[in-house]
């Protein structure tokens, strides 16, 4: 099931992929940032780290890698990545994932 309408309308990310690609939606406060993303195309996702990092998939599939670790993440799903912990992703079309950062300014947010 697609996002309802008032979670699409939330304002979107600048995010380093093409929005044929990945699709946003944010809610921000001083405490960190909540990201509904939606990938129309099979997408991987680079090892990198950050601050921490909590999500849960809505529909669809991952396979994420954290520390060295990789499982496959199915809607209904959850995971947590740990403050300076590298992850990476390889995540199928169709997949809805909302994620939880630490870091409020984890991504800038689309003027």
């Amino acid at each position: 099931m697609p996002y309802p309408d008032f979670i699409t309308a939330f304002p979107s990310i600048d995010v380093p992929f093409p929005d044929d690609v990945v699709q946003t939606a944010v809610v921000r406060s001083d405490n960190g940032l909540v990201a509904f993303f939606t990938f129309l195309k099979d997408m991987q996702l680079p090892p990198h780290s950050h601050g921490a990092q909590w999500g849960t998939v809505v529909e669809g599939q991952i396979e994420l890698s954290i520390g060295g670790e990789t499982k496959i993440y199915r809607a209904g799903d959850s995971y947590s990545i740990p403050a300076g912990v590298e992850h990476g992703a390889l995540i199928k079309s169709g997949t809805r994932v909302i994620d939880v950062f630490e870091e409020a300014d984890r991504y800038s947010i689309k003027q």
